[in-house]
């Protein structure tokens, strides 16, 4: 069943065009990787599935809805079942880290008590595998911890929609082996991920669908088992990625 259709998106700023008619569905429970050279759009079309920006022409559907013209229950609906892992964190840097994982809680779920926003707070940064106090701002972090915070938010309201934009990057490889774990258990449950990558193994891990962008257009789609299969598919995303 369809989670999300992009019909002909495009996204222009300062008179650039970045994503030029795109048309794209996502199945649920699937795991589409975007990869493309630098500059290619890949991000952007992350933040266009997510609802994040606007295109400047076309739809983003979430179950048969546009985003755009979503009420207010509808769209806090979409916000509380999609989570977003920016590449830079975008943690709040004038807010303590405890702060910035309640909050999600506190618009979601307001029927929590604080012992149940702790608990599961307390589940999500053990998953996640940070030690330190949360009572400290983003800025005494490294870019590495701050990935694991930014992470940790984006399962508090246990999502069946979450997108990743090179989550892994800054982290050394126990960190990162240990956030792999976390997004194919969640692959695993049957929910839907949409993710940004440069990463050859984690792309033939994880992806179902691989769709490459150039010049922000969509060039090609692969499947995991064309990748797998094909030596021709596996020499390109080779290609295409480094």
């Amino acid at each position: 069943m369809e989670i999300l259709n992009l019909k002909d998106i495009s996204f222009s700023s300062q008179s650039t065009n970045i994503i030029q008619e795109v048309n794209l569905s996502i199945n649920e429970g699937e795991t589409t990787a975007f990869i493309g050279p630098s500059g290619s759009g890949k991000s952007t079309l992350l933040k266009l599935c997510a609802g994040l920006i606007i295109p400047t022409e076309g739809e983003v559907c979430y179950k048969d809805m546009n985003i755009q013209t979503m009420n207010r229950s509808q769209n806090l609906d979409f916000r509380r079942e999609s989570a977003f892992v920016f590449q830079d964190s975008a943690l709040w840097a004038n807010q303590s880290l405890q702060q910035c994982m309640e909050l999600p809680l506190r618009i979601h779920f307001p029927e929590m008590t604080i012992k149940e926003r702790q608990r599961r707070i307390n589940e999500v940064i053990e998953a996640v595998g940070y030690k330190r106090d949360l009572s400290i701002r983003p800025a005494s972090l490294s870019m590495g911890e701050q990935k694991l915070i930014a992470f940790g938010r984006a399962l508090l309201c246990r999502p069946i929609l979450l997108f990743l934009d090179e989550w892994i990057e800054s982290l050394d490889d126990y960190a990162a082996n240990r956030l792999i774990s976390l997004v194919k258990q969640h692959k695993k449950d049957n929910n839907t991920i949409v993710f940004v990558s440069h990463n050859k193994r984690i792309i033939q891990n994880l992806a179902d669908n691989v769709v490459v962008l150039v010049g922000g257009h969509i060039n090609l789609k692969m499947t995991h088992e064309q990748i797998d299969s094909d030596q021709e598919y596996s020499d390109l995303l080779e290609k295409i990625i480094t």
